[in-house]
C-alpha cells in the first residue's frame, strides 16, 4: 500500500502565503508524476500543479506566477509553495502521486486525505 500525507493548510489573509507539503510512503518501487489538485464548495476537483521526475513543473493558468511546486525524489516528497493567495483559492488542496510498487507492476495514481487553504480577512 501506498499512503501520501499533506501537511500546511490553514487560514490564511489575502495576499499570504502558505507552503503544503506531502510525503509519501509505503509499497514504492518509483513515483512518476506528482502533484497537487483542489475542490472548492460546490466545485469540481481541478488540477492545479504538477511535477515529472525529471522535475519538469506545470501549472494551472489561474496560479500561475503564484504557486511553485517542488519534489525530493529522494525522499518522495512534494511541496506547494503558494504566494500572493487570493479568496478564491479557498479549497480543500490534494496531494496526488503516480505510483509504481514494483518493477513489473503498472502505475497507478494515489491520493492524500487532503487538507484545508482558506483565504480570509
Amino acid at each position: 500500500q501506498v499512503q501520501l500525507v499533506e501537511s500546511g493548510g490553514g487560514l490564511v489573509q489575502p495576499g499570504g502565503s502558505l507552503r503544503l507539503s506531502c510525503a509519501a510512503s509505503g509499497s514504492i518501487f518509483s513515483i512518476n508524476t506528482m502533484g497537487w489538485y483542489r475542490q472548492a464548495p460546490g466545485k469540481e476537483r481541478e488540477w492545479v500543479a504538477s511535477i515529472a521526475r525529471i522535475l519538469t513543473p506545470n501549472y494551472a493558468d489561474s496560479v500561475k506566477g503564484r504557486f511553485t511546486i517542488s519534489r525530493d525524489n529522494a525522499k518522495n516528497t512534494v511541496a506547494l509553495q503558494m504566494n500572493s493567495l487570493k479568496p478564491e483559492d479557498t479549497a480543500v488542496y490534494y496531494c496526488a502521486a503516480r505510483v509504481r510498487t514494483s518493477s513489473s507492476s503498472a502505475e497507478y495514481n494515489y491520493w492524500g486525505q487532503g487538507t484545508q487553504v482558506t483565504v480570509s480577512s
